[in-house]
């Protein structure tokens, strides 16, 4: 299992589960459910921020927030 923050750009994966209960809640609430596909869309020029796409809109999120999110990268068929 990897985390949101080690993503590649274009990369996508599956939300498996949270590090961060209280973090956890307000990404629940931003569309970030487990089993939901994102996709890393940007990476600012030094890293940080990132921004994915997730339930049909992009959001922003710090490098340190996305840690926090377990995910499982999807393999190109």
């Amino acid at each position: 299992m990897s985390t949101l923050d080690t993503l590649k750009q274009g990369e996508t994966a599956t939300i498996q589960t949270f590090n961060d209960a209280f973090l956890s809640l307000k990404l629940i609430e931003m569309g970030c459910l487990p089993g939901e596909t994102v996709k890393l869309a940007y990476t600012a020029p030094f890293g940080d921020p990132i921004a994915i796409e997730v339930s049909g809109y992009t959001l922003s999120l710090r490098k340190q927030e996305a840690s926090t999110v377990v995910v499982s990268v999807n393999t190109k068929n």
